[in-house]
């Protein structure tokens, strides 16, 4: 999700605990001591499945368990990372995919991806019906990827059922930072490939949102730290430079959310709805932006230009300045009806709790919603399908805490990228590549915004290298069938093309 780095103090502490070679190995999953039981997870349990996914039967192994990082020096427990997977029967393992698949947040748990697109099951739900209380049901996932890959999901420390085991702050803090995230998920990653034989697969990863941020870092790590190359990317809605996606000083964040607004407005089935709004954001907005707030013809322009694509009222749209932020629109959008849209689908909306008030706050319409089915099909799926014995132990979705916990690095979050450390990835291997899928109503992780940052990469001996899809949908355009259904067949055919 590189110029990315910690202090170099909490960096060297962080290698010498966990990221490298002198790392303590776990005790393996099906042996771990009473002691170690009674604070941790359960052993792993592994299990033998048959689902039908279009007309085709498909038979896996599924394992529920949990790779245990240790003090290099002391071998003191640190965490329990828990990771299910599931591996096609009757398959070459040396020429079969392995997709490591993550999250983003920072906080959040694999669940999204797993139950809402890749895994052999998923959630049954209506995007734009979901509610907290929409029952936990599971149906067989007809778009799962499972048919052509194998799929390991990793909850990172705190989130899902993993656990951080020690007592100390500075090993939370560790746990808790880009860097620190991403060499102790490179440990974890190498430890599950060499406990499970798979060591010559073609491996590849899978990040979400800031798993987008992590999967760039987790590559370089991997590479550098554990002898682990990997063949691509697959980024879905990826956070890629964070001085593009906050509110603040750079105009290009501006342009990038106006072909989003325009889709929302025109309710849009694809990009090609809105290639106007593209142009007029990478040509004359920009141009008008730079003339800065006191340029009184370049902000009459704008206004008059945002007013027609936003669908918002020009009077609105001039008093902020023609610089329109996702949480402005999606109040102001669907305002006369009491209503806000989500800035993570903003085709879906709720009520505002405050709507006669001048500034409201309230639950996103999406994201909130699922939380809580999400998180009680993933406990029922563990127990239930997998007989991982979790107890009563919760499942943590989408933990705030460790968001606002979050340690970015010396540059701080408003200036954290991983484009840079894309460049060294892509120019280091040939080989290498990266497919990012986007949907078209996402005003948290703007697709323009990654456009015009791809853009700007090389074409290192073959621009297909790194490719953009856009999407109908939104930060998690899979919760459209056919949305689903595109993503993946786009993976399909991206990891056959190797």
């Amino acid at each position: 999700m590189n110029s990315l780095h910690t202090a170099l103090a909490a960096l060297i502490l962080s290698m010498s605990a966990f990221a490298h070679p002198g790392v303590a190995e776990e005790t393996p999953p099906n042996r771990k001591g009473p002691d170690e039981q009674a604070r941790g997870l359960p052993v792993e349990s592994v299990t033998n499945h048959v689902v039908t996914l279009q007309g085709e039967k498909i038979s896996f192994t599924a394992r529920a368990g949990s790779v245990r990082l240790r003090d290099a020096q002391t071998e003191a427990p640190q965490a329990e990372v828990a990771c299910i997977s599931y591996e096609r029967a009757g398959v070459d393992q040396t020429t079969r995919p392995i997709l490591f698949v993550f999250n983003g947040g920072p906080g959040a748990a694999s669940a999204w991806l797993a139950l809402g697109a890749l895994s052999p099951w998923r959630l049954r739900f209506s995007p734009e019906t979901v509610s907290p209380s929409t029952p936990p049901a599971l149906v067989e996932n007809a778009e799962s990827w499972i048919p052509f890959a194998d799929l390991v999901f990793i909850d990172p420390p705190g989130t899902g059922f993993s656990k951080i085991l020690s007592d100390s702050d500075e090993v939370k803090k560790r746990f808790y930072s880009a860097q620190g995230d991403a060499d102790a998920l490179a440990v974890v990653i190498r430890k599950w490939l060499t406990a499970h034989g798979r060591l010559a697969s073609p491996k590849f990863l899978v990040g979400e949102s800031y798993g987008g941020f992590r999967g760039v870092k987790l590559a370089n790590s991997l590479r550098e730290h554990e002898n682990i190359g990997v063949e691509g990317l697959f980024l879905v809605s990826p956070a890629l430079d964070f001085s593009w996606l906050l509110a603040g000083g750079n105009p290009l964040a501006r342009a990038a959310l106006l072909p989003s607004f325009a889709a929302v407005a025109r309710h849009a089935k694809d990009r090609a709805d809105v290639t106007d709004a593209e142009a007029y954001a990478a040509g004359e907005y920009v141009t008008d932006l730079l003339k800065g707030a006191r340029d009184a013809p370049a902000l009459a322009r704008m206004s008059a230009a945002v007013a027609r694509f936003t669908g918002l009222d020009r009077e609105f749209v001039s008093r902020l300045g023609a610089r329109i932020d996702a949480r402005s629109f999606s109040r102001e959008r669907a305002r006369d009806a009491g209503r806000v849209l989500s800035v993570y689908d903003a085709e879906i909306s709720g009520y505002d709790p405050q709507p006669f008030a001048p500034d409201s706050d309230w639950a996103d319409p999406l994201l909130e919603s699922w939380r809580a089915p999400l998180g009680a099909a993933m406990t029922r799926l563990t127990i239930e399908k997998l007989g991982w014995p979790i107890g009563e132990a919760r499942y943590s979705v989408l933990s705030s805490q460790i968001s606002h916990q979050w340690r970015y690095g010396d540059e701080g979050r408003a200036n954290a990228e991983v484009i840079s450390g894309l460049r060294e990835a892509l120019a280091l291997d040939p080989k290498a590549k990266l497919l990012v899928v986007h949907g078209l109503y996402d005003l948290t992780t703007p697709y323009f915004a990654t456009k015009l940052m791809l853009d700007q990469l090389p074409d290192f001996g073959d621009a297909s290298r790194a490719r953009l899809i856009v999407l109908k949908g939104g930060h998690m355009p899979y919760l459209y069938e056919e949305s689903r259904k595109a993503m993946r067949d786009a993976a399909k055919a991206w990891l056959e093309t190797r």
